[in-house]
């Protein structure tokens, strides 16, 4: 009987853990859209309806971005997942967007990691987390690369007024910050059989290169996607910058709001005032460029968390660890 009421209420806290995620989930979005500082939705909305912004062909296109965005980034964690376990398409699926609804009110998406792991048996979590850990890494020196061109481009184009002493600070924080921390764990009494600096270089060097290189195109391709979409937006909105200027800022403004620690859920907030203050040196006006944000959050992760609630309910813990 004791055990049997233990179970039970292992079971009832795991439910109400769920529904917390998702609640929380569903709150933080609306929240974020209909008490927005930045942009009242219902100008939003009434802006998007009286100027036919979302015509049926327009929506078709953006929501066949946002489902090629999507994709591209499921099939690079099916890749990645490859290297320890082979998993269906509609796992990733699931993994993917069940993550992203349980990350949306963590800094830095940091709640994918456990949200991804959780879904293998022990043996695997700390591989699982290294390898998230991968597929972000490359995407972040995908959007440093582009960024850093497009930013050194718009620093040509645009008078703008970089402190370079404030840089040299915060670059030189940085360095002695990354120091100090490969230093502390060189120490052998921080050294731990998950932080151990040789058993994660021997990790990353048994990672196939033909799993890196997919990692690295998939990523890639998904970056061009959502970079494509931002500027179709822009230009749905009668923004008159051509596709080469308009990248020049929006690769700017991916790097400067990457490198902002921020909580996701606010992500758009942080990208919104970056965009802002970029686009304005283009003369575009704050309104079109917050309609572009929040219409780019909106179709990449609101919808896709919604969907991902879904698996985020069904989750079966004890199920899943026998099946992974």
């Amino acid at each position: 009987m004791h055990n049997g009421l233990s179970y039970k209420t292992k079971q009832f806290f795991f439910v109400l853990i769920k529904l917390s995620i998702v609640v929380g989930a569903f709150y933080f979005i609306y929240n974020k859209l209909v008490n927005n500082n930045k942009l009242d939705f219902y100008e939003f909305a009434t802006y998007l309806n009286s100027n036919n912004v979302l015509t049926a062909k327009n929506v078709i296109l953006l929501m066949f971005l946002s489902f090629l965005n999507w994709y591209l980034e499921i099939l690079k964690w099916q890749s990645l997942v490859s290297f320890i376990k082979k998993i269906s398409f509609f796992e990733a699926l699931k993994q993917s967007l069940g993550a992203l609804t349980a990350s949306l009110f963590t800094p830095n998406r940091i709640g994918e990691y456990g949200a991804k792991a959780i879904y293998f048996a022990k043996q695997y979590r700390k591989k699982i987390l290294l390898l998230n850990l991968t597929g972000n890494t490359i995407q972040m020196v995908i959007t440093v690369i582009f960024g850093g061109i497009g930013f050194y481009l718009f620093s040509l184009r645009y008078p703008i007024e970089i402190d370079s002493y404030r840089v040299l600070r915060f670059a030189i924080l940085l360095l002695v910050i990354f120091s100090l921390s490969i230093f502390g764990l060189q120490q052998k009494k921080y050294k731990s059989n998950f932080f151990s600096i040789s058993k994660l270089k021997h990790f990353f060097r048994k990672i196939p290169f033909r799993i890196s290189v997919n990692t690295f195109l998939l990523s890639l391709f998904r970056y061009f996607v959502f970079s494509y979409q931002f500027y179709f937006l822009l230009s749905l909105f009668g923004v008159g910058l051509s596709y080469f200027e308009a990248m020049i800022i929006i690769t700017s403004m991916y790097l400067l709001s990457s490198i902002i620690p921020s909580v996701f859920i606010f992500d758009v907030v942080i990208k919104g005032s970056v965009a802002v203050y970029l686009f304005s040196f283009a003369g575009i006006d704050e309104f079109t460029v917050l309609c572009a944000i929040t219409l780019m959050w909106i179709l990449n992760f609101v919808f896709p968390s919604i969907f991902g609630s879904y698996f985020v309910l069904n989750f079966n813990f004890n199920k899943q660890n026998k099946s992974a």
